[in-house]
């Protein structure tokens, strides 16, 4: 899943973005509303991390304008501004959740965890197919009862697959999807992580799992 973090702070901004990352999330950092506002412009994400009190244009108005053009990702507004007024306001705006600076990291996650699957209501909270079960609550994959010890970007792959598991996904929208905008790498990454991918899912009994369909892309073989 792909997280847009929009905060001013660079210290904050790296060191959650490396705690997202840890957790699996691919994650692009906007330091300001309107650098914020162009990446929700040309990508989509799963959830937006926002500041308040932000350069060019501020959370709260970040957030109204976000609801004004019918986008509907999960928002969850940081800030230092802690009063019952300030949490309505910020409510009132469209955010869907709203944390404290300093924030506990580990309540942060769960936060998200939470938006992230009322945010996909129509999904189960572990997604399964066939004997293959993610847990994103944990991270954990198993196929039958064997776990797979998958990488980051492994494991952000498999998730991809079972959350848009009737689509067929082409490398293209793989990357947009699961690497950060600012440096993405070359279509033949995809490619590499791909047949590792393949071949943990083989070690474990899941021979052909994901096919590929020639000309256009991947996606789950069909139960």
């Amino acid at each position: 899943m792909k997280i847009l973090l929009v905060e001013d702070d660079e210290r904050i901004a790296r060191s959650l973005a490396e705690a997202l990352s840890d957790q699996n999330y691919a994650v692009d950092i906007a330091i300001d509303g309107e650098e914020g506002w162009a990446y929700v412009e040309a990508y989509q994400y799963s959830l937006i991390l926002l500041d308040w009190m932000l350069p060019k244009l501020d959370g709260i108005h970040f957030c109204q304008r976000l609801r004004q053009h019918g986008l509907h990702m999960p928002v969850l507004l940081l800030t230092a501004k802690d009063t019952s007024t300030d949490k309505i306001i910020g409510l009132d705006a469209g955010a869907d959740d709203y944390v404290v600076k300093p924030f506990d990291l580990q309540e942060l996650m769960a936060r998200i965890r939470a938006l992230l699957r009322r945010g996909s209501s129509i999904l189960p909270p572990v997604l399964e197919w066939g004997k293959l079960r993610l847990d994103p609550g944990t991270t954990e994959v198993v196929y039958g009862n064997q776990p797979l010890h998958l990488t980051p970007k492994e494991y952000q792959l498999i998730e991809l697959f079972l959350r848009q598991s009737r689509r067929i996904l082409n490398r293209s929208t793989i990357l947009e999807q699961l690497w950060p905008s600012e440096e993405p790498p070359g279509e033949e990454t995809v490619k590499v992580h791909i047949r590792s991918l393949r071949q943990k899912l083989a070690a474990v009994g899941a021979t052909d799992f994901i096919e590929t369909v020639y000309g256009l892309g991947y996606r789950l073989k069909q139960l």
